[in-house]
């Protein structure tokens, strides 16, 4: 296949006359420019970005800079295919610049094998019943506290109290009711 029938190669004389025609501010001189290079262009920007919609915005930016300033390209200096992907080149790493990380330091969740808030729950819950322990008369709270605490049985309740094993049931049923009526409040 001969080089002239390369779809992106043109002339400079092709060249210099579609920048004439720009300079004019004829659309179809840069819808030709287009034609011919915007693949190139979005091409180099994807694969600097990775990301079709910012390989988009440099591929529209690429050409808007040709259209608003068609001087900034010198045609000592290159072709015109190489010049736009040089300049789509640089966008694209300025763009990378700019970009800012996706998630926020907020946003990014830590995994943690404690469950935060059922900590907090049974702490929660923990404080309410000191407090409820706290309002029982000293001979409820004392037994109570050996019931569950200590895990000793009614009988040897009333063996290390020296109270009658009635009594230690009576002061365990009626602190335990207490407890209930201050925890569901």
């Amino acid at each position: 296949m001969p080089e002239s029938a390369d779809p992106h190669s043109i002339s400079r004389a092709d060249e210099e006359s579609l920048l004439s025609s720009i300079r004019s501010a004829k659309p179809e001189a840069m819808a030709a420019i287009y034609d011919r290079f915007s693949s190139i262009v979005y091409s180099v920007a994807l694969r600097i970005l990775r990301e079709p919609s910012a390989a988009e915005d440099v591929l529209q930016d690429v050409f808007i800079q040709l259209w608003r300033n068609p001087d900034s390209y010198v045609a000592q200096r290159g072709s015109l295919g190489a010049w736009l992907a040089v300049v789509a080149r640089n966008r694209s790493i300025d763009a990378l610049r700019r970009r800012r990380p996706e998630d926020s330091a907020e946003d990014i969740v830590l995994a943690s094998g404690i469950d935060y808030a059922d900590v907090a729950e049974r702490e929660c819950m923990m404080e309410k019943v000191r407090e409820a322990m706290l309002a029982l008369s000293a001979e409820q709270r004392h037994t109570v506290e050996l019931a569950f605490f200590e895990g000793q049985t009614h009988t040897e309740i009333a063996q290390a109290t020296g109270d009658p094993l009635g009594t230690v049931k009576t002061r365990i049923r009626s602190a335990l009711l207490s407890l209930r009526k201050a925890l569901q409040s």
